[in-house]
């Protein structure tokens, strides 16, 4: 884990309304066709009031950083966050700071 990349891409607003809007899927995007169970698709996050490439460009820095996970189905990418990965993060800046 690169806990310094995590910080990074922890650091714009977007990405931590990202990841707080996969927290509870089923609260923020209830009108999703396709089962939450999947993952949240990539199209849903343009409710944000953002470009599709720069909503793009936020997804794969928090894939890059290990924070989310992702599922192609046809042409549709599906977002999850990574509980594990987070968790991991959480406990390894308890222990450095």
């Amino acid at each position: 884990m690169d806990t310094f990349a995590i910080i990074k891409a922890l650091s714009h607003p977007a990405r931590m309304d990202i990841l707080s809007w996969l927290k509870d899927p089923e609260k923020h995007f209830d009108a999703q066709e396709h089962p939450l169970a999947m993952g949240v698709c990539a199209n849903q996050f343009q409710r944000s009031g953002l470009a599709q490439s720069t909503v793009s460009g936020h997804l794969t820095a928090l894939s890059a950083a290990g924070l989310l996970t992702t599922r192609r189905v046809g042409q549709w990418m599906f977002y999850k966050r990574d509980e594990e990965a987070i968790a991991m993060f959480l406990r390894q800046l308890t222990q450095d700071l």
